[in-house]
């Protein structure tokens, strides 16, 4: 091809970024997988009580990811087909979608740092919900509805009642707290740390991408004026 020197070896360090930023979009779309599918976490969205549900947005985030991941892979795709080639036509494309992707994940980061916490706090709520229910109803036939979802609760984080078993009021439903010698914590600060667990991975595979994509931006535009001025053009 016709680019020589440094804008060569900026060209095969395009593609070399190119598909690195292919395999960051595959381990995003895996990871996505895996959170759309984590039993602890689908064990506890997946609940229903009468007309109430768990709160959806984190699967909301979830399918954003998956997306993300499948235009990554296309995108990484695009960027090293483009380098190879030598083609502008390719290249200027993937600088757009470059360009459109960072701004999205910027913004995406900024409503996710001022809204980490809502997701918890959703699930808490739903849990309250059913908690006090339970708590209010007299007849053990009615609470049973209550007590499955709680028990779901209870044995997937390995918590009892909103601040631990000896705040769980309800005498007639202590059956449903696994191991009551063993459980210390509240299901409160459970669900906090499950969920900060996940969006501080999410945020460092975000970092990294988003450092990727600012050298992918650099190289491919200088390789797109390089080619510009080589002679062979």
């Amino acid at each position: 091809m016709g680019v020589e020197g440094c804008t060569k070896c900026i060209k095969y360090m395009l593609f070399f970024f190119n598909f690195i930023f292919w395999l960051a979009g595959c381990v995003i779309l895996g990871v996505s997988l895996w959170l759309r599918h984590d039993t602890r976490t689908s064990s506890l969205l997946e609940l229903k009580f009468e007309d109430k549900e768990a709160p959806s947005t984190f699967y909301i985030s979830v399918y954003i990811l998956i997306a993300v991941g499948a235009v990554m892979m296309f995108v990484g795709f695009l960027g090293c087909y483009g380098a190879i080639q030598e083609s502008q036509c390719l290249l200027g494309t993937f600088f757009a979608c470059l360009v459109i992707l960072f701004a999205c994940e910027v913004a995406a980061g900024i409503w996710g740092f001022m809204n980490k916490d809502k997701i918890s706090e959703e699930l808490i709520t739903f849990y309250d919900s059913v908690y006090d229910t339970s708590v209010s109803y007299t007849n053990p036939d009615e609470r049973q509805g209550a007590n499955a979802v709680l028990k779901v609760f209870h044995e997937t984080l390995s918590c009892c009642g909103k601040g631990g078993f000896d705040t769980f009021i309800n005498k007639l439903a202590t059956d449903i707290c696994p191991d009551r010698a063993k459980i210390t914590e509240g299901c409160h600060s459970k669900i906090k740390e499950l969920f900060s667990e996940k969006i501080y991975l999410i945020g460092i595979a975000a970092l990294i991408v988003a450092v990727i994509m600012i050298f992918e931006m650099i190289f491919s535009m200088v390789l797109c004026c390089g080619i510009r001025n080589s002679p062979v053009y």
